[in-house]
């Protein structure tokens, strides 16, 4: 098992980070570890077929520490991280006799993460939280850095808050039995942080991949390295931005993580959540993001090749060339990343160099171009 500590400005708390094969045994003598004597009750958050994977395990650990744990399984899928959603799971505590020094159990992937992290955050003016997560997206990402929130009929993550879990235990053995679109969802949130954090960390996944791909997933010491790379450079980005400052431009701003995402999130809702897992959607967000860089004379076509080559690896994409490009433009406009009314993009000026520039900063036809170029044109299939 390795540990990691994500320490965050005014939080009263760190959040410990535990990477590790066959850990969730260890599960209740980790979380009673953080939350004390005085945490009687957990409600654990999962949807039906992660809980029939894993829940009856995580629950025999979680009351062998003494804890007397109520489950509710949550819708899966994108479309279920809604409002109505976070109230079920509101109503459930209740019922179920939560109280302010209890805690919330998240088990499964990010969005099961956001809804129970966000529900966490609202109950009782918030109570303890605690992630399990079982997806690569949700182990290198999602589970870290204490943004939880639900989507509303105007965008995506327009509710939310941040409110940091007291512990995220990975266990790895949790990947072994992932569809191949959800690895190749968590692969491509990999590229994206390695093509924002460094050559190192870019080429240490490009090397994983060229190395798997094709094969059967397997839990090795080598991909646990790589996951806990990972997870510390969100956590240095974290650490450094916790509450992602809106005037902050500089490199380590925590918007850099935002890298694909605004393609990503308008592609999400144009297909109503329906087509695309969110590191799909965001394996075309970074396409789109090269392509920009590159017409706007910021990134070298080298480059370009080496963030495609990346993507690639990661697996096969959804088709995205019947969506109106007129309708990504004006969802783009709506991003919930704006600051004064403007989109901020998260471009490249090489592999390892993300730049944020503002909406006014880009010429419309150009950004018309890019999304077109990259969407609707078979070289990128």
């Amino acid at each position: 098992m390795q540990r990691l500590q994500v320490s965050v400005p005014a939080q009263p708390s760190k959040c410990d980070v535990l990477i590790g094969r066959g850990i969730l045994s260890a599960a209740g003598t980790e979380i009673r570890r953080r939350l004390g004597r005085r945490a009687q009750r957990l409600a654990l958050v999962s949807n039906k077929k992660v809980f029939k994977l894993y829940g009856p395990a995580v629950v025999d650990s979680l009351e062998a520490s003494g804890f007397q744990v109520s489950h509710w399984l949550m819708g899966d899928g994108e479309r279920y991280k809604s409002l109505k959603t976070a109230e079920t799971a509101l109503q459930f505590f209740s019922e179920h006799g939560i109280e302010r020094t209890d805690a919330v159990v998240s088990l499964g992937g990010g969005v099961t993460g956001d809804v129970s992290g966000f529900a966490a955050a609202t109950y009782l003016r918030g109570i303890s939280f605690v992630q399990i997560p079982t997806t690569l997206v949700a182990q290198i990402d999602a589970s870290i850095g204490g943004k939880v929130g639900v989507n509303l009929s105007s965008g995506k993550n327009r509710a939310g808050a941040f409110h940091q879990p007291r512990v995220v235990i990975a266990d790895l053995e949790t990947l072994k039995t992932l569809p191949a679109r959800e690895l190749t969802a968590g692969w491509c949130e990999c590229i994206k942080q390695g093509a924002i954090g460094g050559r190192k960390l870019f080429k240490q996944t490009v090397d994983y991949l060229s190395q798997t791909t094709g094969k059967r997933m397997a839990v090795s010491l080598q991909l646990q390295n790589l996951i806990a790379v990972h997870l510390a450079f969100k956590a240095s980005i974290v650490r450094s931005d916790a509450r992602e400052d809106p005037e902050r431009k500089d490199p380590r701003s925590r918007r850099i993580l935002n890298f694909g995402h605004t393609v990503g999130h308008a592609l999400e809702e144009l297909t109503g959540y329906r087509r695309f897992r969110h590191g799909e959607a965001v394996g075309w967000g970074m396409l789109v993001a090269g392509e920009l860089s590159k017409n706007l004379g910021l990134l070298d076509q080298s480059e370009l090749e080496s963030l495609r080559a990346g993507v690639r690896l990661c697996g096969p994409l959804p088709a995205a060339r019947d969506i109106d490009a007129d309708a990504i433009l004006n969802a783009v406009t709506h991003d919930k990343k704006s600051a004064r009314g403007l989109v901020q993009w998260i471009l490249l000026e090489r592999i390892g160099r993300p730049r944020i520039v503002s909406g006014n900063e880009i010429d419309v036809a150009i950004l018309s171009m890019s999304i077109r170029d990259v969407l609707q044109k078979r070289n990128y299939e």
